[in-house]
């Protein structure tokens, strides 16, 4: 009898340890690499990659949407993330053409079951640009199970169009009519670069519909001083979100953050890069002038979930 219960009560301890494994989920515009502009100004995405890389691999990133990654970007990404693969098509063409809705997953704790793709517009099987939007806009997602525990859900992540008002507010029903449909009472965690903030007509058609709650609302620790996005200035300031990730009821949110991590650049002129005067420092310190600098002109969100 004494051994039955002591195997009652050991199993009891290691499901609860199962099902209370926890993982980090996170959303990141990474800013496309088509724009000259942005190497002239020390903001080209060779330079950008490895600190973004270093910071996923810091933070713990287990799975992440990505917005605004061309292919030969996420191609760059994975090689600098061994163990991580990456599920998505080009939003122009459905095979490698223009910026992706990409999900990177860690292969060691997470198993792909199914994954596809649609367009966020009337016509959903094939590119094309819907409502009002000036681009086309794309929806990646995959199921997943964590390999640990078994726990399977879903992911949907997407880019919402930057200009087509009615285009976000009817790609907002599109993607929740989906979720309903395609996961049922499956868990669920929706991602994105939405380009609306937390007072916006499509945000709140997602965050008071029922089925998704934003993580910033529910979440036990918060850090968040400031705002997603930033135009590549370490000094700006914004409370606008635009930034998000959305989840059903059956998860925990243990913490919530947007990371923003700076790092320092090379200067782009000699003036800048003039040695500065190391005052009361130990004479072996050697100051240069660098530029501090922003990975992405959007801050990454990363949260830590568990099971309820």
């Amino acid at each position: 009898m004494k051994r039955r219960m002591l195997l009652v009560a050991v199993f009891t301890v290691f499901s609860y340890a199962v099902m209370a494994q926890t993982f980090t989920v996170a959303t990141y515009n990474m800013r496309n690499d088509n724009n000259k502009e942005d190497a002239a100004h020390g903001n080209g995405w060779k330079q950008r990659l490895p600190v973004i890389a270093s910071m996923i691999r810091f933070h713990g990133f287990d799975i992440f949407g990505t917005q605004e990654c061309m292919h030969h970007q996420l191609e760059n990404l994975k090689d600098s993330l061994p163990g991580y693969a990456y599920i998505g098509i080009g939003r122009d063409d459905g095979k490698q053409a223009g910026e992706y809705s990409a999900i990177f997953y860690n292969t060691k704790k997470f198993q792909l079951l199914e994954n596809g793709d649609f367009w966020m517009s009337e016509v959903t099987d094939r590119p094309n640009k819907g409502w009002d939007a000036v681009l086309p806009r794309i929806c990646s997602w995959g199921k997943f199970k964590e390999i640990k525990s078994g726990f399977t859900f879903y992911l949907f992540n997407l880019h919402m169009d930057h200009v087509g008002v009615k285009a976000r507010a009817e790609s907002a029903k599109l993607v929740m009519d989906k979720v309903r449909k395609m996961a049922g009472d499956i868990p669920t965690i929706l991602t994105g670069d939405f380009n609306v903030d937390q007072r916006s007509e499509s945000y709140t058609l997602i965050n008071t519909s029922g089925l998704l709650r934003d993580a910033y609302e529910t979440t036990a620790i918060r850090y968040a001083e400031n705002g997603t996005f930033n135009a590549f200035n370490p000094n700006s300031k914004t409370d606008s979100r635009i930034d998000h990730i959305f989840l059903t009821k059956q998860f925990n949110v243990e913490k919530y953050g947007i990371l923003t991590d700076t790092y320092r650049g090379p200067a782009v002129s000699d003036k800048e890069a003039e040695k500065v005067n190391a005052a009361d420092f130990p004479k072996e310190v050697s100051l240069n002038k660098y530029v501090a600098r922003e990975p992405s002109d959007h801050f990454p969100v990363m949260i830590v979930v568990s099971l309820k």
